[in-house]
């Protein structure tokens, strides 16, 4: 049998695997007979790196069975554990059996399913932990099904691939060095209730499930959302609660320091968050005690023997050779050539060990081949396995083993060391010297440029520079069809009127490389930057825009996501956009352990860090915020974890580096314009009363289809609360728009007088007329003339015009005209009849608005103080081509209040006021 595999049948042994990097040694187990089998051959080559081999893990019956180490049996076990106001339960053995380690967790309705595995054999030697994470939210989690054809799941997205992070960043610092087995955490959302946020819950299902498998890490992790409402700080909110918050921040840590922090606020200052992160600490100190009482209940043997590193004689030969050219290569100021004068240096190094004798070009260096053939007897119904070999299922492998070659080193573990010491040397320099490699204190900020309006086309633009990372931010402002939707659980289609994309070209960094879907990496730096610059926009009711930026990072050496935040800051207000106040963001570095290098023990906090000083530095620090306040902060850490007083003093730093940066900003030359760009669409928001939302839209949208194709406006959008939003290129098409929405959704007066209107269609009884775009009446034949008529047809025909006078409105809406109302009475001295029709012309007989149309369309407004009149400004005249012919829509969102009272409307445009 095989242990330490990621399929467990039965009972499992914790035993120590005989196996290990520096003795390996043949086993021979007993004779087996196996079940037939249809497969005629099979061979199982493995290889790492070269021809080189770390082990198998297998273990011998007899070793298993004489073991003193307790078994592992994979039972059902079930642990309640309170979080904030309320309890998650914790579940291991019920599912995912034969992975290596399986947790639900249950929050509420909403449960989330972790599962761990890891790779038999170990992948390739590298700096960087093979691990890789998958969350999933099923869309029958919420009894929904995806909207796609395929009705099934497709590629995750950004919400997912977010929390994807979320999981990846505080357990890979717990991880041990030199265990290159490829491990893959596996999380899906099974259920969800619409009040208890999954992400949070998979953080710590994955940090619980990490803890119960085989994979060697140094302690448990467990992940909490902190809300903030009033003064209240809450654990793990409900979706509800989180509407009112002011705070929303994830926080990861072990029972004893913090690993991972991000979230977003409005502005709220350094104390109030170190409140909230200490909340959090507790919090997850106190999940992380359950998890390790469950561990010891439940987990399973950690595979530490499997943990291979580079001989430690090795590190005292790279120094020698490369000690003091390294000293001098780390003050090269500038990235690329300090980059290339390492690589050099590199090849230089494991030249010179190979000369010596301590490296061969061959990778097979102190460790057993073992090549793995392929056994198979001629009687295909019949297979007998012999001694030695082992039984996996239908594959029968025959161990063989091979002479180790007596060398020293191998030259992977020359690159990882060099690697090591370089990091050494930088940290030492910065902690004795003072220095950083580009001649900075570490408080120091880089060199700052920045300039606006520089693409004319665009609606904003902003190029960023600070020091050797640079990015071109652009704006681009649209109508609601430029919203961005989202396919959530909720049975709620997500639109987000503002967001940010970030890209991160190789070229920034002088390399070739894939350029494609945006990777994980992007799509984390474009969110902490979105929602840094999302609190200083304004209100939809202020400016009904669509916003998109744009960030493109055309040079990297650090901190570009915050580069982002400085650049699309500059850009919004380059675009016109009202932003509350400017932001800045700023990353911060640490090295923990000065007393290594001479220094007093006292972590030496760094800012505005470059590349090599977030590879090799224990912590990298964005926070992005005014003087005031914070508004987005996102912390990773590379060692064991910080404390409250480290953050605090980070925090503080952090402050004084975004003073810095802003006032650089103000310096912005060329600066922003601070108003809409004639390429700008315009957007005219006016109210109308509900019930005529209907009459604008028309029947199948064929209304507000022919007005946007007669005024060539971009769209029009009608709301169910009467909210109506036109967006036009131009002044001309906007206003006409306007006006024959004004025609349409006004409520006409009895008493009121229409002049040159056109008669539409005839009846045996009268004609129809028409007193604005889309509004007819009936003008009965014994009102058309103060003559009688046999026929309307003898006196009328389609297409005239005539001056009408309403006289009625009855109870469905329709509305009554009379012609002969306005005419000159032919016989004054002839007493009046007194008839009905001629009673509701008394009643009205001072008009209340006179609308006069012209022929070429076009209503003109007059006053007349001796009848009062109103007038209406109406535009039907036909517009060039059509344009976007299909762009109705629809929508029942919230009203737009700051429409005005006065016309109806409010036109977005003008001075954009920045606080």
């Amino acid at each position: 049998m095989l242990a330490h595999s990621s399929v467990y049948g039965g009972a499992y042994h914790s035993v120590s695997s005989p196996y290990s990097h520096s003795n390996l040694r043949r086993l021979s187990l007993p004779s087996v007979h196996l079940r037939k089998s249809r497969l005629r051959s099979f061979s199982l080559l493995s290889s790492c790196y070269g021809q080189r081999l770390f082990g198998v893990r297998a273990l011998a019956e007899a070793e298993v069975t004489t073991s003193d180490r307790p078994q592992y049996t994979s039972q059902p076990y079930s642990v309640n554990i309170p979080v904030g106001d309320r309890h998650i339960l914790v579940e291991t053995g019920h599912i995912g059996r034969q992975a290596s380690g399986s947790v639900t967790v249950t929050d509420g309705e909403t449960i989330v399913y972790t599962s761990v595995c890891l790779a038999d054999t170990p992948s390739e030697p590298s700096d960087f932990f093979p691990l890789s994470v998958n969350y999933q939210e099923r869309f029958s989690a919420a009894g929904r099904t995806s909207g796609g054809f395929f009705k099934r799941e497709g590629r995750a997205k950004d919400h997912e691939v977010l929390t994807c992070r979320l999981i990846d960043r505080p357990l890979r610092p717990t991880m041990l060095k030199g265990f290159y087995h490829e491990t893959q955490i596996l999380s899906w959302v099974l259920s969800y209730d619409g009040l208890h946020s999954p992400d949070s819950l998979a953080v710590t299902a994955a940090g619980i499930a990490v803890a119960l498998s085989e994979v060697p890490n140094t302690k448990a992790i467990a992940g909490v959302r902190i809300g903030l409402l009033g003064d209240k700080f809450i654990i793990n909110p409900t979706t509800k609660e989180m509407e009112g918050s002011q705070l929303d921040l994830l926080l990861a840590g072990t029972d004893s320091a913090i690993l991972m922090i991000e979230g977003y606020c409005d502005f709220l200052p350094e104390e109030k968050l170190l409140q909230a992160v200490e909340v959090g600490q507790e919090a997850v100190r106190s999940i992380c005690n359950e998890v390790e009482a469950l561990v010891k209940k439940c987990g399973k043997p950690k595979m530490f023997d499997a943990v291979k590193l580079p001989p430690p004689e090795l590190y005292g030969h790279v120094e020698e050779i490369a000690g003091d050219e390294l000293v001098k290569v780390l003050q090269i100021r500038n990235k690329i050539p300090r980059r290339k004068a390492l690589s050099s240096l590199e090849d230089e190094v494991l030249s010179i060990l190979t000369e010596k004798g301590y490296v061969s070009k061959d990778e097979a260096i102190g460790a057993v081949e073992t090549i793995p053939d392929s056994f198979e007897d001629e009687d295909e119904d019949e297979e007998v396995i012999v001694d030695g070999e082992v039984d996996e299922g239908d594959v029968h492998i025959k161990p063989a083993s091979r002479k180790p070659v007596p060398l020293l080193f191998s030259e992977v573990d020359v690159k990882l060391v060099f690697k090591e010491v370089t990091s050494k040397f930088l940290r030492r320099r910065i902690v004795e010297g003072g220095k950083r490699s580009d001649g900075r204190t570490s408080d120091e900020i880089r060199p700052i440029n920045s300039r606006c309006g520089l693409l004319p086309r665009a609606h904003g633009s902003a190029l960023f520079t600070r020091g050797e990372t640079q990015s071109l931010a652009v704006v681009t402002l649209g109508d609601k069809q430029m919203a961005q939707r989202i396919d959530n659980l909720v049975d709620v289609d997500e639109v987000k009127r503002f967001y940010l994309q970030y890209s991160f070209p190789p070229s920034c960094v002088g390399e070739v490389g894939r350029m494609g879907a945006p990777s994980r990496r992007e799509i984390g730096h474009g969110m902490l930057a979105e929602r840094a610059l999302e609190s200083i926009l304004p209100c939809e009711d202020d400016f009904p825009y669509t916003i998109r930026v744009e960030s493109t990072i055309t040079e990297s050496n650090g901190s570009s996501s915050m580069a982002s935040v400085c650049g699309g800051c500059l850009a919004l207000q380059d675009a016109g956009v009202p932003v509350k106040c400017s932001i800045a963001g700023i990353a911060m570095g640490m090295v923990l352990d000065t007393d290594e290098f001479g220094g007093d023990g006292t972590p030496l906090i760094l800012s505005d860090i470059t590349g090599s000083e977030d590879a090799s530095g224990d912590m990298d620090f964005k926070v992005a915020g005014n003087e005031d306040g914070i508004t987005a902060f996102q912390m990773d850490i590379k060692v064991g974890g910080i404390t409250l007083p480290i953050m605090k003093k980070a925090l503080l730093q952090a402050r004084d580096g975004r003073k810095h940066i802003l006032a650089e900003m103000l310096e912005c030359s060329p600066p922003p314009v601070k108003h809409l760009s004639k390429y700008a669409p315009l957007i005219h928001v006016m109210k109308v009363k509900p019930d005529k939302v209907n009459v604008i839209i028309g029947s199948g949208g064929k209304k507000v289809k022919s007005i946007i194709e007669e005024t060539g406006v971009e769209a029009i959008e009608a709301q169910d609360d009467g909210v109506v939003k036109i967006t036009a290129r131009d002044m001309s098409s906007l206003e006409k728009s306007k006006a024959i929405i004004s025609t349409l959704t006004m409520v006409p007066t009895i008493g009121d007088i229409y002049r040159n209107c056109e008669i539409k269609s005839i009846a045996p009884y009268g004609a129809f007329v028409e007193i604005a775009p889309g509004r007819e009446g009936l003008c009965h034949i014994s009102e058309l003339s103060s003559n009688w008529l046999a026929k309307t047809e003898d006196a009328f025909k389609v297409g005239d015009r005539v001056d009408v006078k309403l006289i009625e409105i009855n109870e469905k809406g329709q509305l009554r005209l009379s012609r002969r109302a306005l005419l000159p009475d032919p016989d004054p001295e002839k007493p009046k009849e007194n008839t009905s029709s001629q009673k509701t012309i008394d009643k009205a007989s001072t008009p209340k608005k006179v609308v006069k149309v012209s022929k070429d369309g076009i209503l003109v407004e007059n006053n007349d103080e001796q009848l009062k009149d109103k007038t209406i400004l109406l535009d039907s005249a036909k517009a060039g081509p059509i344009t976007n012919k299909n762009r109705v829509k629809r929508s029942s969102s919230k009203p737009v209040t700051s429409a005005s009272e006065k016309d109806g409307g409010s036109l977005v445009n003008g001075e954009a006021k920045v606080g």
